[in-house]
Protein backbone atom coordinates (compact mmCIF):
# COMPACT_ATOMS: atom_id res chain seq x y z
CA UNK A 1 0.00 0.00 0.00
CA UNK A 2 2.42 2.63 -1.28
CA UNK A 3 1.82 6.06 0.19
CA UNK A 4 -0.60 4.71 2.78
CA UNK A 5 -0.13 5.81 6.38
CA UNK A 6 -0.34 2.23 7.65
CA UNK A 7 2.66 0.00 8.26
CA UNK A 8 2.90 -3.77 8.70
CA UNK A 9 0.51 -5.84 10.80
CA UNK A 10 1.49 -6.18 14.46
CA UNK A 11 1.22 -9.63 16.02
CA UNK A 12 1.44 -10.82 19.56
CA UNK A 13 1.88 -14.56 19.93
CA UNK A 14 1.93 -16.80 22.95
CA UNK A 15 1.73 -20.47 22.02
CA UNK A 16 -0.80 -20.55 19.18
CA UNK A 17 -2.83 -17.51 20.27
CA UNK A 18 -2.48 -14.43 18.03
CA UNK A 19 -4.02 -11.04 17.67
CA UNK A 20 -3.71 -9.04 14.46
CA UNK A 21 -4.43 -5.37 14.01
CA UNK A 22 -3.52 -2.63 11.55
CA UNK A 23 -1.05 -0.44 13.40
CA UNK A 24 -0.34 3.19 12.61
CA UNK A 25 3.17 4.54 12.60
CA UNK A 26 2.36 6.07 16.01
CA UNK A 27 -0.58 4.49 17.81
CA UNK A 28 -2.55 6.89 19.94
CA UNK A 29 -3.59 5.87 23.45
CA UNK A 30 -7.24 5.00 22.67
CA UNK A 31 -6.20 2.67 19.83
CA UNK A 32 -3.45 1.01 21.92
CA UNK A 33 -5.91 0.39 24.71
CA UNK A 34 -8.52 -0.99 22.33
CA UNK A 35 -5.97 -3.49 21.01
CA UNK A 36 -4.74 -4.32 24.50
CA UNK A 37 -8.29 -4.98 25.67
CA UNK A 38 -8.89 -7.30 22.71
CA UNK A 39 -5.70 -9.17 23.46
CA UNK A 40 -6.56 -9.67 27.14
CA UNK A 41 -10.01 -10.94 26.16
CA UNK A 42 -8.55 -13.40 23.62
CA UNK A 43 -5.66 -14.72 25.67
CA UNK A 44 -6.99 -14.47 29.22
CA UNK A 45 -3.70 -12.93 30.36
CA UNK A 46 -1.25 -10.45 28.86
CA UNK A 47 2.05 -9.24 30.23
CA UNK A 48 3.23 -5.63 30.39
CA UNK A 49 6.43 -6.56 28.54
CA UNK A 50 4.45 -8.07 25.65
CA UNK A 51 2.38 -4.92 25.18
CA UNK A 52 5.51 -2.79 25.40
CA UNK A 53 7.24 -4.80 22.67
CA UNK A 54 4.19 -5.10 20.44
CA UNK A 55 3.22 -1.42 20.45
CA UNK A 56 6.70 0.09 20.65
CA UNK A 57 6.10 1.90 23.96
CA UNK A 58 7.88 1.85 27.30
CA UNK A 59 6.74 -0.52 30.07
CA UNK A 60 5.60 2.59 31.96
CA UNK A 61 3.23 3.51 29.12
CA UNK A 62 2.00 -0.07 28.80
CA UNK A 63 1.22 -0.17 32.52
CA UNK A 64 -0.58 3.17 32.26
CA UNK A 65 -2.73 1.75 29.45
CA UNK A 66 -3.65 -1.25 31.59
CA UNK A 67 -4.39 0.98 34.59
CA UNK A 68 -6.74 3.06 32.42
CA UNK A 69 -8.51 -0.06 31.19
CA UNK A 70 -8.91 -1.27 34.77
CA UNK A 71 -10.49 2.05 35.80
CA UNK A 72 -12.93 1.61 32.92
CA UNK A 73 -13.82 -1.85 34.24
CA UNK A 74 -12.54 -3.74 31.21
CA UNK A 75 -9.74 -5.71 32.85
CA UNK A 76 -8.29 -6.61 36.23
CA UNK A 77 -4.63 -5.82 36.93
CA UNK A 78 -2.49 -8.62 38.34
CA UNK A 79 1.24 -8.81 38.95
CA UNK A 80 3.08 -8.40 35.66
CA UNK A 81 0.04 -7.76 33.50
CA UNK A 82 -3.75 -8.07 33.33
CA UNK A 83 -6.61 -10.57 33.08
CA UNK A 84 -10.28 -10.15 32.08
CA UNK A 85 -12.56 -9.05 34.89
CA UNK A 86 -14.23 -12.46 35.02
CA UNK A 87 -11.02 -14.47 34.69
CA UNK A 88 -10.12 -17.17 37.18
CA UNK A 89 -6.54 -17.28 35.90
CA UNK A 90 -5.06 -15.67 38.96
CA UNK A 91 -6.73 -18.18 41.27
CA UNK A 92 -5.75 -21.12 39.09
CA UNK A 93 -2.18 -19.95 38.54
CA UNK A 94 -1.06 -18.04 41.64
CA UNK A 95 2.13 -16.06 41.40
CA UNK A 96 5.01 -18.33 42.31
CA UNK A 97 8.16 -17.00 43.84
CA UNK A 98 11.11 -18.43 41.87
CA UNK A 99 13.66 -20.44 43.82
CA UNK A 100 17.18 -19.15 44.39
CA UNK A 101 18.47 -21.59 41.76
CA UNK A 102 15.90 -20.47 39.18
CA UNK A 103 16.73 -16.82 39.78
CA UNK A 104 20.44 -17.59 39.56
CA UNK A 105 19.97 -18.79 35.98
CA UNK A 106 18.14 -15.59 34.93
CA UNK A 107 19.80 -12.35 33.75
CA UNK A 108 23.25 -13.78 34.43
CA UNK A 109 25.31 -11.15 32.59
CA UNK A 110 23.41 -8.11 33.95
CA UNK A 111 23.77 -9.46 37.49
CA UNK A 112 27.49 -10.13 36.99
CA UNK A 113 27.91 -6.58 35.72
CA UNK A 114 26.05 -5.18 38.72
CA UNK A 115 28.14 -7.32 41.06
CA UNK A 116 31.42 -5.99 39.66
CA UNK A 117 30.30 -2.37 39.83
CA UNK A 118 28.90 -2.68 43.35
CA UNK A 119 32.06 -4.43 44.59
CA UNK A 120 34.16 -1.58 43.21
CA UNK A 121 32.47 0.76 45.72
CA UNK A 122 33.83 -1.17 48.71
CA UNK A 123 37.07 -0.21 50.49
CA UNK A 124 39.40 -2.09 52.82
CA UNK A 125 38.53 -1.78 56.49
CA UNK A 126 34.82 -1.27 55.86
CA UNK A 127 31.86 -3.15 57.25
CA UNK A 128 29.07 -4.02 54.83
CA UNK A 129 25.74 -5.82 54.64
CA UNK A 130 25.09 -8.18 51.75
CA UNK A 131 21.39 -8.97 51.55
CA UNK A 132 20.23 -12.37 50.34
CA UNK A 133 19.80 -12.78 46.58
CA UNK A 134 21.40 -13.81 43.33
CA UNK A 135 22.51 -10.27 42.46
CA UNK A 136 24.18 -9.85 45.85
CA UNK A 137 25.79 -13.27 45.36
CA UNK A 138 27.49 -11.75 42.32
CA UNK A 139 28.72 -8.92 44.55
CA UNK A 140 30.20 -11.52 46.92
CA UNK A 141 31.99 -13.21 44.00
CA UNK A 142 33.35 -9.88 42.79
CA UNK A 143 34.57 -9.03 46.29
CA UNK A 144 36.46 -12.34 46.41
CA UNK A 145 38.17 -11.43 43.16
CA UNK A 146 39.43 -8.13 44.60
CA UNK A 147 42.78 -9.18 46.02
CA UNK A 148 43.39 -5.60 47.21
CA UNK A 149 40.65 -5.81 49.83
CA UNK A 150 41.65 -6.48 53.43
CA UNK A 151 39.92 -6.37 56.80
CA UNK A 152 36.41 -6.43 55.34
CA UNK A 153 33.51 -7.37 57.63
CA UNK A 154 30.44 -8.79 55.85
CA UNK A 155 27.07 -9.29 57.51
CA UNK A 156 24.60 -11.41 55.55
CA UNK A 157 21.29 -13.20 55.92
CA UNK A 158 22.03 -15.35 52.87
CA UNK A 159 23.53 -18.79 53.46
CA UNK A 160 24.73 -18.99 49.84
CA UNK A 161 26.61 -15.72 50.29
CA UNK A 162 28.18 -16.84 53.57
CA UNK A 163 29.42 -20.06 51.92
CA UNK A 164 30.70 -18.12 48.91
CA UNK A 165 32.86 -15.97 51.21
CA UNK A 166 34.00 -18.74 53.55
CA UNK A 167 37.32 -19.29 51.78
CA UNK A 168 38.21 -15.60 52.25
CA UNK A 169 38.36 -15.93 56.03
CA UNK A 170 40.41 -14.42 57.74
CA UNK A 171 40.89 -11.76 55.01
CA UNK A 172 37.13 -11.19 55.38
CA UNK A 173 35.13 -11.56 58.58
CA UNK A 174 31.79 -13.17 57.71
CA UNK A 175 28.88 -12.79 60.12
CA UNK A 176 25.55 -14.57 59.56
CA UNK A 177 22.57 -12.73 61.03
CA UNK A 178 20.71 -15.76 62.37
CA UNK A 179 16.97 -16.30 62.19
CA UNK A 180 14.49 -18.72 60.67
CA UNK A 181 15.59 -20.41 57.44
CA UNK A 182 13.50 -19.92 54.28
CA UNK A 183 14.50 -22.89 52.09
CA UNK A 184 13.33 -21.35 48.80
CA UNK A 185 15.87 -18.51 49.02
CA UNK A 186 18.28 -19.97 51.62
CA UNK A 187 17.62 -16.80 53.60
CA UNK A 188 17.37 -16.10 57.32
CA UNK A 189 14.38 -14.06 58.49
CA UNK A 190 12.35 -13.35 61.65
CA UNK A 191 12.26 -14.27 64.43
CA UNK A 192 15.78 -13.49 65.72
CA UNK A 193 17.09 -11.95 62.46
CA UNK A 194 16.52 -8.50 63.94
CA UNK A 195 18.52 -9.20 67.11
CA UNK A 196 21.90 -8.71 65.45
CA UNK A 197 20.84 -6.01 62.99
CA UNK A 198 19.55 -3.88 65.84
CA UNK A 199 23.04 -3.95 67.39
CA UNK A 200 25.21 -3.01 64.40
CA UNK A 201 25.82 0.03 62.22
CA UNK A 202 27.74 -0.73 59.03
CA UNK A 203 29.33 1.54 56.46
CA UNK A 204 27.41 0.26 53.46
CA UNK A 205 24.46 -2.02 52.77
CA UNK A 206 23.69 -3.68 49.42
CA UNK A 207 20.02 -4.56 49.36
CA UNK A 208 18.33 -6.73 46.74
CA UNK A 209 14.70 -6.59 45.72
CA UNK A 210 12.07 -7.66 43.19
CA UNK A 211 10.95 -4.19 42.18
CA UNK A 212 12.06 -0.54 42.06
CA UNK A 213 9.34 1.96 41.21
CA UNK A 214 9.38 5.80 41.43
CA UNK A 215 6.02 5.90 43.22
CA UNK A 216 5.82 2.65 45.19
CA UNK A 217 9.50 2.48 46.10
CA UNK A 218 11.56 -0.67 46.61
CA UNK A 219 9.48 -3.82 47.06
CA UNK A 220 9.96 -7.55 47.48
CA UNK A 221 7.89 -10.60 46.61
CA UNK A 222 7.63 -11.92 50.17
CA UNK A 223 6.95 -10.14 53.43
CA UNK A 224 9.47 -11.88 55.74
CA UNK A 225 12.44 -10.86 53.60
CA UNK A 226 11.03 -7.36 53.03
CA UNK A 227 10.99 -6.82 56.80
CA UNK A 228 14.65 -7.86 57.15
CA UNK A 229 15.65 -5.61 54.24
CA UNK A 230 14.02 -2.66 56.01
CA UNK A 231 16.11 -3.41 59.12
CA UNK A 232 19.28 -3.59 57.03
CA UNK A 233 18.47 -0.19 55.59
CA UNK A 234 18.30 1.32 59.06
CA UNK A 235 21.55 -0.39 60.12
CA UNK A 236 23.75 1.25 57.47
CA UNK A 237 25.31 4.67 56.98
CA UNK A 238 24.74 4.30 53.23
CA UNK A 239 22.35 1.94 51.46
CA UNK A 240 22.42 0.89 47.83
CA UNK A 241 19.65 -1.08 46.16
CA UNK A 242 20.83 -3.48 43.46
CA UNK A 243 18.46 -4.58 40.69
CA UNK A 244 18.80 -5.58 37.06
CA UNK A 245 16.76 -3.75 34.44
CA UNK A 246 13.90 -6.27 34.45
CA UNK A 247 13.00 -5.19 38.00
CA UNK A 248 12.69 -1.48 37.27
CA UNK A 249 9.10 -0.30 37.29
CA UNK A 250 7.93 -3.49 39.01
CA UNK A 251 5.87 -3.44 42.22
CA UNK A 252 5.53 -6.41 44.59
CA UNK A 253 3.78 -7.35 47.81
CA UNK A 254 6.23 -6.29 50.51
CA UNK A 255 7.36 -2.67 50.64
CA UNK A 256 10.93 -2.21 51.84
CA UNK A 257 11.17 1.59 51.70
CA UNK A 258 10.55 4.60 49.45
CA UNK A 259 13.28 5.27 46.93
CA UNK A 260 14.47 8.36 48.81
CA UNK A 261 15.56 6.06 51.65
CA UNK A 262 18.38 4.77 49.41
CA UNK A 263 21.56 6.56 48.42
CA UNK A 264 21.73 4.95 44.98
CA UNK A 265 20.59 2.18 42.68
CA UNK A 266 23.15 0.00 40.90
CA UNK A 267 21.68 -1.57 37.77
CA UNK A 268 22.98 -2.93 34.47
CA UNK A 269 23.89 -0.93 31.38
CA UNK A 270 20.93 -2.36 29.46
CA UNK A 271 18.28 -1.12 31.90
CA UNK A 272 15.40 0.66 30.06
CA UNK A 273 16.40 4.28 29.54
CA UNK A 274 12.87 5.61 30.18
CA UNK A 275 12.60 3.83 33.53
CA UNK A 276 16.07 4.97 34.59
CA UNK A 277 15.10 8.55 33.73
CA UNK A 278 11.91 8.30 35.81
CA UNK A 279 13.85 7.06 38.83
CA UNK A 280 16.44 9.81 38.45
CA UNK A 281 13.68 12.42 38.10
CA UNK A 282 12.27 11.09 41.38
CA UNK A 283 15.62 11.77 43.04
CA UNK A 284 17.35 8.36 43.00
CA UNK A 285 20.96 8.29 41.83
CA UNK A 286 21.29 5.49 39.26
CA UNK A 287 24.71 3.91 38.71
CA UNK A 288 25.69 1.47 35.95
CA UNK A 289 29.05 0.38 34.59
CA UNK A 290 29.80 1.32 31.01
CA UNK A 291 30.09 -2.11 29.26
CA UNK A 292 32.74 -0.68 26.95
CA UNK A 293 35.06 -0.20 29.93
CA UNK A 294 36.85 -3.20 31.38
CA UNK A 295 35.96 -3.79 35.03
Amino acid sequence: MAGDEYVDVARIRVGEARIRADVRVALDAPRRRELALALVAERGFVRVAELSDAFGVTPVTARADLDALERQGGIRRVHGGAVPVSSQLEAERPEREPSFEEALAASVEPKRQIGEYAASLVRSGQSIILDVGTTTLQIARALRARTDLEDLTVFTNGLSIALELEDEIPRFTVVVTGGTLRPKQHSLVHPLASSMLDEVHVDLAFIGCNGVDPVHGVTNANLPEAAVKALMLRSAARSIVVADGSKLGEVHLGRVAPIDAFDALVTDAWAPVALVAELEDAGLSVLARDPRVDP
